[in-house]
């Protein structure tokens, strides 16, 4: 178990792990958790003006600490019993919760924390780019190869250090419909690459192919599907254009890929696992996740966790083994967007999965008593004891849980570096 103590923020030095426990929008770090690694977080992390702050000696990195210096006075141990994550005192609070309705109005996800408000803006800044590399593809295509060499560029400086990536569940409607399917395929596929050990340049072309993979498809929203056929033209006129464009043939080779299975059964080649290119079978697997997701008919999609369950338990010869294994490794068993119950009865839904440490999220819990505006995220890696009891769907959910939650018509995805390097010690759950 992680053990912790509640320290005055004086107390505080470089190297120590800690948690701020209050909500995202008063603090300017991407995560709640996390190690000081400079002076310059130091004195930030003492500028919130907080009264006390939760310090995990076992996840620090100092030479020692006397944790009598600890904050133990009245006010520390007053807001120990008002802390609800996980530890004793949590029981009595649900069961009060059970009894009566919330007290709270219902609140829409319209005032967002500022990490998901900065995950937020790179993701729109991301799919009007995209709209304006689809808009110019035919016309200017230099321009249009310009861009989105622009695009992968800018993200590749963020996959390609060393350290944590941390998925990020976006808002509702992040961007438009016709550029959040490449741009969150794009984004995975990335992360997926990574994770598969490719090196920069492989990279670079996995990532403009999953960009441009579908850079020929006008689907227009609510729109009646074309009949089979047509739709599967849509694989040659994307690249066609991505020809036009200048690309590498190693990217047109993954774009021509992006719909088909190592076992044959995919279009429109019919191409089996020694003919696919390794870009190709991770194009195909991220498409084919994003799909179960958003389909067209939003009614129609999976949660992620259902997502990850057809693919893995359906549909699992269709996909190279390693790289669906390095996927759901990435992904998390329930991957962001995944409503859950936790082990304690209480409901919550994934925001956000460390790619290093994907088997402990952090969750969303609802909390009557807590506004959805202040609530704090749940970083299930620090409470051992606290795990997930099962998936859920939204209709699963009781009313007030499923309004406080507000759980994803549309899933889309970003990612951010986490606030520290990983070390070994911090990367085992």
């Amino acid at each position: 178990m992680n053990s912790s103590v509640l320290i005055n923020p004086n107390a505080l030095r470089v190297g120590m792990y800690i948690q701020l426990e209050v909500g995202w929008m008063r603090h300017p770090f991407p995560v709640n958790s996390f190690r000081i690694v400079s002076d310059s977080q130091l004195q930030t992390v003492k500028a919130l003006g907080l009264e006390v702050i939760r310090y995990f000696p076992a996840r620090s990195e100092i030479a020692s600490f006397d944790t009598e210096t600890a904050d133990n006075d009245d006010a520390a141990s007053a807001r120990e019993e008002r802390l609800t994550l996980g530890r004793e005192g949590a029981e009595p609070q649900e069961a009060a919760l059970a009894q009566s309705p919330p007290a709270e109005p219902e609140l829409p996800l319209h005032g967002l924390p500022p990490l998901w408000q900065r995950c937020d803006e790179r993701f729109r800044a991301a799919a009007r780019e995209y709209m304006q590399v689809f808009n110019c593809a035919a016309a200017q295509p230099e321009q249009a190869l310009a861009k989105s060499h622009g695009m992968v560029q800018g993200y590749l400086q963020d996959v390609l250090p060393t350290g944590d990536l941390v998925i990020r569940l976006l808002s509702e409607s992040s961007g438009h419909r016709q550029s959040e399917h490449p741009v969150n395929v794009t984004v995975l596929c990335l992360l997926l690459g990574r994770a598969l050990g490719m090196n920069a340049a492989d990279l670079y072309e996995l990532g403009l192919a999953a960009l441009l993979h579908d850079i020929g498809k006008d689907s227009k929203p609510g729109a009646a599907p074309p009949p089979r056929a047509q739709y599967e033209n849509h694989v040659g006129d994307s690249v066609a254009l991505a020809m036009g464009m200048g690309v590498s043939s190693d990217v047109l080779t993954a774009m021509a890929q992006h719909h088909e299975f190592v076992d044959g059964s995919g279009f429109p080649l019919h191409l089996i696992g020694e003919d696919l290119s390794a870009a190709g079978k991770v194009l195909c697997l991220v498409n084919s996740y994003d799909r179960l997701c958003n389909p067209e008919h939003a009614q129609e999609g999976q949660t992620p966790h259902e997502a990850l369950s057809v693919l893995y338990a359906q549909q699992r010869e269709r996909f190279d083994p390693t790289i669906l294994k390095a996927f759901i490794r990435m992904m998390g068993v329930y991957p962001p967007g995944s409503v859950v119950q936790l082990a304690d009865g209480r409901f919550a839904m994934v925001v956000s999965v460390n790619s290093s440490r994907p088997l402990k999220p952090q969750v969303l819990v609802y909390d009557a008593q807590v506004p959805l505006a202040q609530a704090l995220p749940l970083d299930l890696e620090m409470f051992d004891e606290i795990g997930i009891r099962r998936s859920l769907r939204p209709d699963q959910l009781p009313r007030e849980a499923l309004s406080y939650l507000s759980p994803r018509q549309r899933i889309c995805y970003f990612f951010e570096r986490a606030v520290e390097p990983c070390s070994p010690k911090a990367a085992t759950p």
